[in-house]
């Protein structure tokens, strides 16, 4: 006996078959109108005289991807710590652009953490890396984004008593050594070919005493930040204003950018190697040249400050400041 079919009206039966239904249809067309849940891995690009294998650049990917829940991938420049400083910036970016092409896991999208120099190449994969997956975020911390008046960790890092004594570390002393080799190329002149192509640096060297011989020679920077008035690249201009997220990073007592400012896209006036504009009283920010204002003015420039040195960041800052950049918030519901 078919108790439930005889217990009540067939047209009561039919009434609650057409409610059902549409209560079913509503919530599958709410439903896809909400966000999915979906994850955006990053990757870690480092910076001058660092590769990957070191412990420190495993344990922050380690960290990063454990604290925000994301798939990370520390990507290395060519052959690591070597090739950070003798391989041309165009050739380094190069590398790093067919990389993330490679990788299935960035498909559709993802976000960068660059430190120092990183930042840079980080900056020319998002402008210059043609058919490459869409970058979120960009998270860069201590990077010479205007240039910096000195090889970093050749400038005023190593005083003339640290070299003659026996207490720098073993990290400080294959920096030492770096630089020996760094300052030999610079002898024959920053800007000249040679050393354009083989020394990574010196293609974001900008010495605001000698613009002239920076806007003749240097092969990367101007390049990058839409310098020069006859080559400007509306491209650059699109891609890199597609982020949505640019979060930089200064640290206070950061003495191998020259100047620290740099790392919010501020940097000396011209001729001068002791006044410096903010970020948002240069040519570049004004007339800009690569967006940079577009994405200040829709708010999607965040300026941090750490009271360090350089790349000194702790693990609760980078909870506080990185994190939260590597989190697809607008996919929670």
């Amino acid at each position: 006996m078919a108790i439930s079919d005889s217990s009540c009206p067939v047209h009561r039966q039919a009434s609650f078959c057409a409610i059902s239904i549409a209560i079913a249809f509503l919530f599958v067309v709410c439903f896809s109108c909400l966000p999915l849940t979906h994850s955006l891995p990053f990757i870690l690009l480092h910076g001058l005289g660092n590769e990957c294998d070191k412990e420190g650049m495993s344990m922050m990917t380690e960290l990063l991807s454990n604290h925000s829940g994301q798939e990370g991938f520390c990507i290395e420049v060519g052959n690591g710590i070597k090739d950070s400083w003798f391989k041309s910036m165009t050739t380094q970016v190069d590398s790093v652009c067919e990389t993330v092409k490679s990788m299935s896991a960035l498909e559709s999208g993802y976000n960068i953490v660059a430190l120092s120099q990183g930042g840079l190449i980080a900056r020319a994969v998002i402008q210059w890396c043609e058919d490459g997956p869409p970058v979120n975020n960009l998270i860069s911390l201590g990077s010479p984004h205007a240039g910096t008046a000195s090889v970093p960790y050749c400038g005023n890092l190593f005083l003339e008593e640290d070299m003659e004594s026996n207490t720098l570390s073993s990290e400080d002393a294959e920096s030492k050594v770096m630089c020996s080799l760094a300052n030999y190329l610079i002898e024959l002149g920053v800007y000249t070919s040679y050393v354009q192509n083989h020394l990574g640096p010196a293609g974001y060297v900008k010495i605001p005493t000698d613009l002239k011989a920076y806007y003749k020679g240097c092969k990367f920077l101007p390049y990058l930040n839409n310098e020069l008035e006859d080559s400007r690249n509306t491209t650059y201009v699109e891609r890199f204003t597609s982020l949505n997220q640019l979060i930089l990073v200064k640290f206070e007592s950061d003495n191998v950018l020259l100047p620290r400012e740099t790392a919010w896209f501020g940097y000396y006036t011209a001729g001068s190697l002791s006044s410096v504009l903010a970020y948002n009283e240069t040519d570049l920010y004004i007339e800009d040249w690569i967006g940079l204002r577009a994405l200040d003015e829709a708010g999607k420039v965040n300026f941090l400050s750490l009271p360090r040195g350089h790349l000194q960041i702790n693990e609760t800052e980078m909870s506080s400041h990185i994190v939260p950049y590597l989190i697809d918030t607008s996919a929670l519901l």
